[in-house]
């Protein structure tokens, strides 16, 4: 732990720091060129939420930045930071605040790899790595990054501390430890650290009351770095598609769940609704699977051969392949080699599938394209699942807009559904319709039981209608007023 105060701060008198503006004040820290006033707000976001009022954007370049500013924004008379790392929330509120007022701490900037070690399985990063930066400097090793469906041009740390969903499995499940600064100017490490000299294994739990856990969707401190797990890069990998009638759904479901439950599937499996196949490829009026298996090339070999025979076996599918990956003349080469590629932790720097499913690139996607997400968990059985699928049929009915839904199966037991309602963001009543289903989504689901694990910046209350325990909810509320008093960090957001 450091707690570092420049003698400058230490001798201003309290009167002059109240005559200055935030933005001054960071200025002095990070230098005026770090320092833009935006009077009307951050710009467009995808969601076409309401732009939210800030004072102006910081952009420091170092974690001794980043622990001097949330010290010395630690007060009443100084509006309080919202940290972002690349701006990548789509569909949640992108970079903006969950409320008005805010000075927004960008930390794209601070985009050092500062330590990797293939042999150990970690990497030391700050929060404006992305993807396909890392994934580069795996190549060719025995490691590979947790990669996710979305944009090569997304931080690491900043899904991963929002709790997003990989290929390979959660995003919060690569943490192994945050660097944390806090309000009262220190800079903290939590969970496992490397220390130079000193040989152990990653182990994110230590000893006594794990820390780890209270900045992860969490405003009790702004994480500057965090130590992530690295995959062991497999042999050989294979991703067999699926295709099959929506009303076989809830059958399907019951048939993959046994295979991932007897390991034979490794990785995330997904399961696309019509709206959500479309953009790999599967025929109108279809849903579509995609299930991973990977290993030595001879497992791989006969644990296709097996799923396959289990699927033609059940009679559930209309299509069942193996080889689009490899077949260089098929109709789905293109899309399915990207897949299989995004498994194996080589994202498509040109992001190919991504716009092909957004519609727009990253750099304009918040300038040009139009959706909401709604993020739920379901458990993984085929009445539950039909359950989940009747509701989107509901709010389609009530409002006309029809969802997008993506079932990624964390494990045999749970599933993350990544529902996406895509809108004409020019036109304003689809736009109030489509927001108005998303309303419906957390009403209908949260009544079924399907509570959201991620909060759209619009939705935040739900983190207290939705717990199941107040007293817990409580017991954030004091840590947050330990922590932060002033209230200095992203107010509104989860804690």
């Amino acid at each position: 732990m450091t707690v570092l105060r420049t003698e400058e701060t230490e001798r201003e008198a309290p009167s002059a720091r109240l005559r200055r503006t935030g933005l001054e004040i960071a200025a002095e820290v990070v230098g005026a060129d770090r320092v833009t006033p935006l009077p009307a707000g951050l710009g467009p976001n995808a969601s076409r939420y309401r732009s939210r009022a800030v004072a102006g954007v910081v952009r420091p370049r170092t974690a001794e930045e980043v622990r001097r500013l949330v010290e010395l924004f630690a007060d009443d008379d100084l509006p309080p930071l919202h940290a972002f790392s690349t701006g990548g929330n789509w569909g949640l509120g992108s970079r903006e605040p969950a409320r008005d007022g805010a000075v927004a701490l960008d930390l794209a900037g601070l985009d050092r790899i500062r330590a990797l070690d293939t042999a150990g399985g970690w990497a030391v990063l700050e929060p404006g790595v992305t993807q396909v930066r890392l994934a580069e400097r795996l190549a060719g090793t025995g490691r590979m990054l947790n990669l996710t469906a979305s944009s090569a041009h997304t931080s690491v740390v900043g899904n991963a501390l929002d709790r997003g969903v990989g290929l390979r499995r959660q995003r919060v499940d690569d943490l192994a430890g945050l660097e944390v600064a806090l309000p009262g100017g220190e800079l903290i490490r939590v969970g496992w650290w490397p220390v130079p000299g000193r040989t152990k294994p990653v182990y994110a739990h230590g000893l006594g009351p794990s820390l780890l856990p209270l900045f992860v969707q969490s405003n009790l401190g702004v994480v500057t770095a965090a130590a992530v797990r690295l995959l062991p890069r497999p042999e050989a990998l294979r991703v067999i598609r699926l295709d099959f009638r929506p009303e076989a759904l809830g059958q399907v479901a019951a048939e993959i769940r046994s295979w991932v439950s007897q390991g034979l599937a490794r990785g995330v499996v997904k399961i696309y609704n019509e709206a959500a196949a479309r953009a790999y490829g599967s025929p109108p009026g279809l849903r579509l699977a995609h299930v991973c298996v990977d290993g030595t090339r001879r497992s791989v070999d006969a644990l296709t051969r097996i799923v396959t025979e289990e699927a033609a076996g059940s009679g559930l599918f209309q299509d069942v392949s193996s080889t689009d990956a490899t077949d260089p003349d098929g109709p789905r080469h293109e899309v399915a080699r990207w897949v299989e590629r995004a498994y194996a932790g080589e994202p498509d720097a040109a992001d190919v599938l991504f716009e092909t499913k957004t519609g727009a690139s990253a750099a304009r996607l918040d300038q040009d394209g139009g959706f909401l997400f709604f993020l739920p968990l379901v458990p993984f059985t085929g009445p539950d699942l039909a359950r989940a699928d009747e509701l989107l049929a509901q709010v389609r009915a009530e409002t006309g807009v029809r969802c997008g839904c993506t079932a990624n199966a964390l494990d045999a037991d749970v599933v993350d559904c990544v529902i996406t309602i895509r809108f004409d963001r020019d036109d304003d009543a689809a736009v109030e319709r489509a927001h108005r289903a998303l309303d419906r989504l957390h009403e209908l689901f949260a009544a079924a039981g399907f509570a959201p694990y991620r909060l759209g910046i619009e939705h935040t209350d739900w983190a207290d209608r939705l717990a199941p325990d107040p007293g817990a909810r409580a017991l954030a509320r004091r840590l947050k007023e330990l922590l932060d008093p002033h209230r200095a960090i992203a107010p509104g957001r989860y804690a």
